[in-house]
């Protein structure tokens, strides 16, 4: 039988619960999160499976427990709740009770993304964080501009910069001026190095050039699909299930015979989901089936329900792509299905 560790983690502390092998009673400790103490506690227990619950992320733990031997793994924190015998908690009872759900076999262990794969969405988190930043400097710099009688212009190009340097300002705004173009000019560095690293993860990844063939993918939602997702496999009906998984399922609220829309989920991985919606913007210009889709549907519906119907649609595109591994021209050839259904078949499906 395993050695099962429980811990009931927080970010300066852990409450730790183990099953005596000798005694065959439980004995448990609270642990302060002294780097090394924390090391000899782990290195003084025989190698065995560490279970937690899900929650801020401690990369300095999963380090810690591989180098002494452990396991982690990483549970759903509402299912293990619902198990609980008892209205009162504590970090005590939680530990209790996660053992007591690693000694049964019951652990609702849930699927974590490889090192290598959270990474990737870190930094793709990290350059839209630069890019809002940026954006806002833009606007900051428009401001300026107006006010000092330059009017409305694209506050992105060489020729408008140009002629913004180039005119005449007070000291003050000379300073903002300055100030605002050094910090556009830092945020392109970054995002130039940061995309630089994405383009090399890209290049390597089969999966991400095939989903690229897709008119309006590019390399970052290529990225944040991939990488979100993990093995396509493991999700028995992909084209329902991703979707939901994604935040991107309409959800419906039922009452007393009366229905009503409830937008979407919005559950999963935020950044993938705002990438494949940029995405879908641009995949409504560039595919003429999402093209024809997207102004069927607006003709009836808010743009926004549109653009996110487009969204759903291209997502399961992709996803069946990945699950036959074919391209975007493949997937057309064959209408959308794995068994060469008709192009109808998939355009007009799961329509909202």
């Amino acid at each position: 039988m395993p050695f099962y560790i429980a811990s009931d983690f927080h970010a300066h502390q852990q409450t730790v619960a183990w099953c005596d092998t000798e005694t065959g009673e439980t004995q448990i400790t609270t642990l302060k999160h002294n780097l090394e103490q924390v090391r000899v506690f782990y290195a003084s227990l025989p190698p065995g499976i560490v279970g937690v619950e899900a929650s801020s992320k401690a990369r300095w733990f999963e380090d810690l427990l591989e180098e002494t031997g452990h396991q982690l793994v990483v549970g759903n924190p509402v299912l293990i709740r619902r198990r609980a015998t008892s209205r009162h908690k504590s970090d005590r009872r939680d530990a209790e009770l996660i053992l007591q759900l690693l000694l049964r076999d019951e652990f609702p262990a849930i699927w974590r993304r490889s090192r290598e794969q959270t990474q990737v969405l870190e930094i793709l988190k990290l350059r839209h964080s630069l890019v809002c930043q940026r954006t806002q400097v833009y606007n900051r710099l428009q401001a300026l501009a107006k006010s000092c009688g330059l009017g409305k212009a694209r506050t992105r190009t060489t020729a408008f910069q140009e002629r913004f340097k180039a005119s005449d300002l007070d000291e003050v705004e000379a300073l903002q001026r300055s100030q605002l173009l050094q910090l556009i000019g830092n945020f392109d560095g970054q995002l130039k190095e940061l995309d630089k690293w994405l383009a090399k993860r890209a290049a390597l990844d089969p999966q991400v050039q095939l989903l690229v063939t897709q008119p309006g993918v590019g390399n970052l939602t290529a990225l944040a699909l991939v990488n979100s997702l993990g093995d396509i496999s493991r999700f028995t009906h992909p084209t329902k299930q991703v979707p939901a998984y994604f935040g991107l399922d309409p959800l419906e609220k039922e009452s007393a015979g009366k229905r009503q829309a409830a937008g979407t989920s919005r559950a999963g991985s935020a950044i993938t989901r705002f990438l494949l919606g940029q995405a879908a913007q641009s995949a409504a210009r560039r595919d003429p089936q999402l093209k024809a889709f997207y102004k069927r549907l607006a003709k009836k519906k808010p743009k926004g329900v549109a653009k996110t119907a487009v969204a759903r649609k291209l997502l399961i595109k992709l996803v069946i792509m990945l699950r036959d591994a074919i391209t975007a021209e493949e997937f057309d050839r064959r209408g959308g299905t794995s068994g060469g259904g008709s192009k109808s078949s998939w355009i007009e499906r799961s329509e909202v």
